[in-house]
């Protein structure tokens, strides 16, 4: 509710949440928005697939199931979701490197496009974003961008809930993510997975400001005075 009167306010929210099953809550309220206009278009970057199905997930932790329900495969696990919010054409995975054959076969079904870390990481962050924006923003009112932290490589941060080796850089993120900043069709930004206590030299804090406020602020000068004064605060 707070996501979809922010949109129709004229703002751009950002969602910070724990586990990425905010991300149930916080795209229903983006689409509940954009509905007059037509569909919301989704970038989920990310080192896995979250696209479990209460039947499929070997844990069963809601965390893994947040895309799965948003693309109506969740029944009425998820209360509001049962028809989904998103279409499969647009929705885009980034950075993916660690899932299970029933997410995947799930997604391929429905029409979703995974850009892998190895592709990521032989076309560049930049490119593999812009193809995302391309599949998200099309034929749609609008899109949004969720990160899951564990996205980024360990190296950079590593104050994560589930680190997988091998990830996107956090210093082509920002720079990619730039570009979407600027978009007057983004319609949120959501940020999971971030653990503070395990953050000891608070590494991963920093880099994440400097992620959220290249996304919110567009420009790179911006998006650095915006950051430097969160950390001062």
């Amino acid at each position: 509710m707070t996501v979809a009167q922010s949109i129709r306010g004229g703002r751009l929210p950002c969602v910070v949440g724990g586990d990425h099953s905010c991300a149930a809550g916080t795209w229903m309220g983006a689409a509940r928005a954009a509905q007059p206009r037509g569909e919301v278009g989704l970038i989920w970057i990310d080192a896995h697939m979250d696209a479990h199905t209460p039947g499929s997930s070997p844990s069963g932790r809601l965390h893994g199931m947040p895309l799965a329900a948003l693309l109506g495969q969740c029944d009425n696990a998820l209360e509001g979701l049962a028809a989904g919010v998103v279409r499969g054409q647009n929705v885009c995975l980034v950075g993916v490197r660690s899932y299970e054959p029933e997410e995947a076969a799930l997604l391929r079904r429905l029409g979703v496009t995974v850009i892998g870390m190895d592709a990521v990481a032989a076309r560049g962050v930049g490119p593999a974003l812009e193809e995302a924006v391309a599949i998200a923003g099309r034929r749609t009112a609008g899109y949004g961008v969720t990160i899951d932290a564990d996205a980024l490589d360990p190296r950079d941060a590593p104050a994560v809930a589930t680190p997988v080796a091998a990830g996107i850089r956090g210093g082509e993120l920002v720079r990619a993510l730039t570009q979407v900043g600027r978009d007057p069709r983004l319609f949120a930004v959501e940020l999971a997975e971030y653990c503070p206590r395990r953050d000891r030299d608070g590494r991963t804090g920093r880099l994440l400001t400097r992620i959220l406020c290249a996304a919110l602020c567009g420009a790179a000068e911006e998006s650095e005075i915006v950051s430097d004064a969160l950390e001062a605060a």
